[in-house]
């Protein structure tokens, strides 16, 4: 059965879920924020999705992740997302590439293949890589800043990285950007500041909660439907 458009038709139109359709959008991380990203496009209809990541599902994601289940433990995360999206959105094309980005990989992806590319992942090295290809190749690029040690969803919005401020993953990102000459990037940010550890914890992993990752995956999908459709 076919995803049936008619609700999101009153809002974009014929011709805007029809752009959609059309659509092919690049995703780096399907974690808290890429999850509910990849669930969104599907839903609004996007007609291509292609998603990375290298992980596979830990019960440590189960309070935050919407792919993380039970069911779904140690299996690749990748795969868990196209096998959802198939039930959501048939006509969605899912490519899964179980890869861990990286610019010495960079020869994977074709950048120059996708509508828009959305970067959901950690890594400093790689998100700047991400975005200066994506910006290469003439797609419309938007990254997630940091989304753990928070409590207040409803702090995120859509804003140029340079006029970003708190985030501690935002402030690395504007040096990074600003030194290879990147002069305006969307990105999903909040205010916010990171909320010390209440207990002590081994590592380096953040504090997260069901709402916060997947607040910040919603905006960035409202911010790439709205880029696509109108």
């Amino acid at each position: 059965m076919s995803l049936d458009t008619s609700r999101t038709e009153y809002i974009l139109g014929k011709d805007g879920c029809s752009r959609l359709a059309k659509a092919r959008v690049l995703v780096f991380g399907v974690g808290g924020v890429g999850g509910h990203l990849c669930e969104a496009l599907a839903r609004a209809g996007v007609g291509a999705i292609t998603v990375v990541d290298g992980d596979d599902v830990a019960p440590s994601n189960i309070n935050r992740q919407i792919i993380a289940l039970s069911s779904t433990v140690g299996r690749p995360k990748v795969e868990v997302v196209k096998e959802r999206i198939a039930l959501i959105n048939p006509d969605c094309k899912v490519e899964a590439k179980k890869l861990f980005y990286l610019p010495e990989n960079a020869d994977e992806i074709d950048f120059g293949a996708y509508d828009a590319v959305a970067d959901a992942i950690d890594t400093v090295e790689a998100k700047v890589d991400i975005i200066c290809r994506a910006k290469a190749a003439g797609a419309f690029v938007i990254s997630s800043m940091g989304a753990g040690n928070k409590l207040y969803p409803e702090r995120f919005r859509v804003s140029d990285i340079y006029s970003t401020s708190v985030c501690p993953l935002a402030r690395v990102m504007r040096r990074e950007l600003k030194a290879r000459g990147v002069k305006s990037l969307s990105v999903v940010w909040s205010d916010e500041a990171p909320i010390a550890p209440k207990v002590a914890v081994e590592g380096r992993a953040p504090g997260s909660i069901s709402f916060v990752p997947a607040a910040a995956g919603l905006v960035m999908a409202g911010e790439i439907v709205r880029r696509l459709a109108l």
